[in-house]
């Protein structure tokens, strides 16, 4: 029974019919809570009570939500009410592929165009395991954006059986309409491969033979595969070639032609065996000709002779296109080559493969809603993101170039970019700093921003320390580590962050031994290149230095290679990466994915206002009466983060530190007149309380002497300070300023905050192995209650203490309904608006907004749109420049 307008499907309600299948109903409904407009899916009323339909429903839904792509129609939720089943999907708006062929075949660039989009979902949708298995036009969606895939109802590989022969001698529906064939055969049958017919597996060349099909018919106009009856049909598609391409659109370039007959081969092992293999040959075509010129490509007349010898032509060109290009690289090229990379978004961190072609980019993704780890060939265009990597910060691959470890969720991780697999876990690593892998199946890495190095199996085992800073030569942190060509020695930055520069060196050590070996005063990562350079930042510039693997010293003076690299003060990190003669960087400072603005937004997630210009801050926390705001601002050498206020009724701004040191997270007294804050003034971070206004000095109130402390909360009555020492969760009574602790654990501890009547506190915590926030009673902490579902971070309450908020992982600010007194009683948490909050660089980045009083506006640290900063530099040959 179809669905009336008023419907209410949870919070959707139904508005009008989109369309429908023999397997599903698709109506545009309205999300009450967001006020946004979706897509929901539900079985028609004849499957409805089908197990099998319900099984394949529940399976589109987990499919899609492990896919995250542009190209791919996105899953926001799923749900169940009164028995009826319903998927809630991205609303697209725009045309079908089969809506868009009704009108003829498509221009060449937009086939093109189209294509390759295609692929690059099909491609996602392989290396993440999933096979489509009814790719047709009518799955499609032309939209502004692009192309996107649709219905993966029948992703789940099964073995098929060839249905009845009664069925066999149905008459075909009209072109326009393809008829899909219930039973255990599934798909359309049209844009089936003849494996599938058979009755044997799918695989990803199953997709490839419907994607021939595909582009057959958008380049056409007309199906490859047409018969009166199915029967004839499928006798087509297993035993006859279509009609050439050349002979329904003789002005399409014949290397398309050849592409779509490679797709459409009878045996699996004779077509292009993935759609990234297929993607790249269309790119090739587009690039390598415009629209006009593709016309040209065809022969004038439709003589089979003359076909074949252009055919024959555009293989030679390729072919000798490749021979020159192996020729050259076998070639010395004397002087460096400089130009930018395609990417069409700014790289936070790079990383080269072992053979320098490929790139590993962790960038921001809008469908992920945070970063991830982008994969872009050198020289080449367009990037794929790796699955599994959201969240993902300082890459590093394995030596065979298969596998990338990175950082991702206070855990070290790695991803085998070749098979597709899902990451591997391997250890805790709070606030990785980097990593390097060798040949022994040995990583090195930094698990905490104030930590030596720890090694680890790549296969998983216990992490073991190897190096411990030196807090006698003012080292807090070791990082940055990279293997040296022995794969024995490495090197790493012994740092500190209290303004001691000097202290700061690049030192090589071993694993098989203490050795420490002073080589370059420097603040920064370094890397170790052919033919025996050191490459690492210094005054403001990227600069080589030659270096002798033998003695492990320094020669000569340090030559610039440039002087316009990304360089993040505040983790002493320069975003480059060099292999051999390739050098990648991504260029001008301060114009990277750093700054953020702060926004206003109502309950709806709409706009309200900004907060000063767009800046580096961190951690807004709003002043008790709601007047004023303190945050973290980095000053324009990136290095002096201080505690700025603001007053929000004015442009007015006072900054509240001068130390040459670290000052961040504030919170503030119940008044209003002080405020509570962390500093490195001592190499340590210690807690300092301050007058709001500027006046006097800071008085340090507490130091447990261990690297990591920052104040969470002050309490309503302002009898508590709720703060962090490392891993654990203490207070400070005031005023005798006495310490206790309330939450030792071997998990980590955030975003402690009190209840307004001072019973209660929220926090997150990963001890599940994903962040979640829970309340406990103060000061007992016997017990807990866990507010989020599925992920969450960030809490923060009303000031009636009736409704508690938090972040989950996709960004979504949650709201949940809270009762307090005797004991805690907590709602469903519902979601209110989607949060674009700048990703965390600093280890003290950890409050990403604040809201008001009374609940109803909300300001947030929101990233800056970076989609004109400047591009990746890829500097081939670079050394040449050095040898002069």
């Amino acid at each position: 029974m179809a669905l009336s307008s008023g419907t209410m499907l949870g919070p959707y309600e139904i508005q009008a019919p989109l369309g429908a299948g023999g397997m599903g109903e698709v109506y545009c409904a309205r999300d009450t809570r967001l006020n946004r407009t979706v897509a929901v899916k539900i079985l028609p009323s004849h499957l409805s009570d089908n197990p099998e339909a319900r099984q394949r429903l529940d399976r589109e839904a987990r499919t899609i939500s492990s896919l995250s792509h542009p190209n791919i129609c996105l899953l926001y939720d799923v749900g169940t009410q009164g028995g009826t089943s319903y998927l809630v999907m991205e609303y697209l708006q725009g045309e079908t592929l089969a809506d868009r062929l009704r009108k003829g075949p498509l221009p060449p660039e937009q086939v093109l165009k189209y294509g390759i989009e295609i692929c690059e979902g099909l491609e996602k949708a392989h290396r993440s395991g999933v096979i489509h298995r009814d790719l047709k036009p009518g799955n499609i969606m032309l939209t502004k954006g692009g192309a996107k895939l649709m219905d993966f109802g029948l992703a789940k590989p099964v073995v098929p059986v060839i249905p009845p022969s009664s069925g066999l001698t149905q008459t075909l529906v009209t072109p326009q309409h393809p008829l899909t064939t219930e039973g255990m055969v599934v798909g359309t049958f049209q844009y089936m491969s003849p494996e599938q017919l058979e009755g044997r597996e799918a695989d990803a060349r199953s997709d490839i033979f419907a994607l021939g099909a595909v582009l057959y018919e958008m380049v056409t106009g007309r199906r490859a595969f047409e018969g009166k009856t199915t029967a004839s049909t499928i006798a087509a598609i297993m035993a006859a070639e279509p009609p050439p391409i050349s002979t329904v659109q003789p002005m399409s370039p014949p290397p398309l032609e050849a592409t779509v007959k490679s797709c459409l081969a009878k045996d699996p092992d004779e077509r292009l065996q993935s759609a990234h293999d297929v993607k790249l040959q269309l790119k090739w075509i587009a690039e390598n000709a415009s629209s006009s010129r593709l016309a040209t490509l065809a022969p004038t007349a439709r003589r089979p002779g003359n076909r074949v010898a252009w055919l024959v032509a555009a293989f030679l060109l390729v072919l000798l296109g490749g021979a020159s290009a192996w020729w050259v690289r076998t070639r010395e090229t004397p002087s460096a080559m400089y130009f930018n990379s395609s990417l069409p978004f700014p790289a936070v961190y790079i990383a080269l493969s072992p053979d320098g072609r490929t790139l590993a980019v962790v960038a921001f993704s809008d469908p992920a809603n945070k970063n991830v780890i982008w994969i872009h060939p050198v020289g080449g265009r367009g990037a794929t993101v790796v699955p599994g990597t959201e969240g993902a910060f300082y890459p590093f691959w394995a030596p065979n170039g298969r596998s990338i470890g990175f950082f991702a969720d206070g855990k070290l991780k790695t991803v085998d970019i070749a098979s597709g697999t899902s990451a591997q876990v391997l250890a805790d690593a709070p606030f990785g700093r980097g990593g390097t892998w060798n040949t022994d199946g040995v990583i090195l890495f930094t698990p905490d921003a104030w930590s030596g190095l720890y090694r680890v199996p790549s296969s998983g085992g216990t992490p073991v320390a190897v190096t411990k800073p030196d807090v006698s030569q003012f080292q807090v942190s070791h990082r940055w580590p990279v293997f040296l060509p022995d794969g024995r020695h490495f090197l790493y930055l012994a740092c500190n962050f209290s303004g001691r520069l000097d202290k700061n060196m690049i030192v090589v050590g071993s694993l098989d031994s203490d050795e420490k070996r002073p080589i370059a005063n420097a603040s920064t990562n370094a890397f170790y290149a052919d033919p025996g350079f050191l490459v690492y930042w210094r005054d403001n510039g990227l600069v080589a230095q030659r270096f002798d693997l033998r003695t492990y010293a320094l020669a000569g003076e340090p030559r610039i290679v440039s002087d316009a690299v990304q360089y993040f003060p505040q983790t002493n990190l320069a975003v480059f990466s060099v292999v051999g003669k390739t050098l990648v960087a991504q260029t001008s400072a301060r114009k990277g994915a750093s700054k953020s603005q702060l926004t206003w937004f109502d309950r709806h997630g709409k706009p309200l206002g900004t907060v000063g210009p767009p800046e580096l801050v961190a951690n807004p926390k709003l002043s008790p009466d709601g007047k004023r705001v303190a945050v973290d601002q980095t000053d324009i050498d990136g290095r002096h983060v201080n505690i700025w206020i603001h007053e929000l009724t004015s442009d007015a701004a006072a900054r509240i530190g001068f130390g040459p040191w670290l000052e961040q997270v504030t919170v503030w007294s119940p008044d209003g007149k002080q405020v509570i804050y962390t500093a490195n003034e001592k190499l340590f971070f210690s807690l300092y309380m301050k007058n709001a206004d500027g006046s006097g000095s800071a008085e340090n109130i507490m130091d447990f002497g261990t690297p990591q402390q920052r104040p969470w909360d002050w309490s309503r009555d302002g009898k508590f300070v709720l703060a962090r020492k490392d891993r654990e969760l203490w207070y400070m009574t005031m005023p005798d300023r006495q310490t206790r602790p309330l939450l030792q654990s071997p998990w980590l501890i955030r975003n402690a905050q009190f209840s307004p009547d001072g019973k209660f506190v929220a926090y997150a915590s990963s001890e599940t192995g994903n962040w979640e926030v829970y309340v406990s009673p103060f000061p007992g902490f016997g017990s807990k209650w866990q507010v989020s579902r599925g992920g969450g971070e960030e809490p923060r309450w009303r000031r009636d203490g009736k409704e508690l908020y938090y972040l989950a992982p996709d960004g979504r600010l949650m709201a949940a309904e809270v009762r307090t007194g005797a004991g805690f009683e907590a709602g469903f948490p519902s979601g209110l608006f989607v949060t674009h909050t700048r990703q965390p660089i600093s280890a003290m980045d950890f409050f990403s907004y604040d809201v008001t009083p009374d609940g109803q506006k909300f300001l947030v640290n929101t990233k800056v749109d970076t989609s004109n900063s400047a591009p990746l530099s890829v500097i081939l040959n670079w050394s040449s420049e050095m040898e002069k």
